[in-house]
């Protein structure tokens, strides 16, 4: 039969850390400093084909910036990447396991991996908060959208 739908597969290959870094430079003085930091965290997703099997890339970028007194106690990023074996799934389908489905398996492994940078680097154990990545993911979605219709408003003025 010509018309037997491709069975659809979502499996991790490989879990890998793709780049790592870890910057404290106050130190030693910050350790003086009352220890109530103001943390910013940045997220981020991207993923690439990465041959003509199935396999695809995905990257989740965490940069934390802690700063005391408007002084950077610490910076860490961390680019968390995996391989994930995607078949039957296409277009918007894909485009959401990339970005969902994927990151939630990653987030964990880049949590420890900040966590013990923090901790290795004399500061107290920065315990991140779940992630709702199908919130985020959506959130994107309707951001892009906006733009996109603003762009048509401006194309027929």
């Amino acid at each position: 039969m010509a018309d037997e739908q491709v069975q659809q597969q979502f499996a991790m290959q490989r879990i890998y850390t793709k780049d790592i870094s870890f910057e404290s430079p106050a130190t030693p003085g910050i350790f003086k400093k009352q220890w109530q930091p103001a943390v910013n965290v940045d997220l981020n997703t991207k993923s690439d084909k990465v041959d003509d099997t199935g396999n695809f890339e995905v990257v989740l970028s965490i940069t934390i910036t802690a700063k005391v007194d408007e002084e950077t106690a610490f910076l860490v990023e961390v680019q968390q990447a995996g391989i994930f074996m995607i078949t039957g799934i296409e277009g918007d389908d894909l485009r959401r396991v990339l970005g969902t489905a994927a990151p939630n398996i990653l987030f964990p492994y880049a949590r420890e991996s900040i966590d013990s940078l923090c901790v290795k680097g004399g500061f107290p154990p920065v315990m991140l908060a779940p992630v709702n990545f199908d919130a985020l993911y959506q959130q994107a979605l309707a951001q892009a959208q906006a733009k996109q219709a603003e762009e048509g408003d401006a194309a027929t003025h």
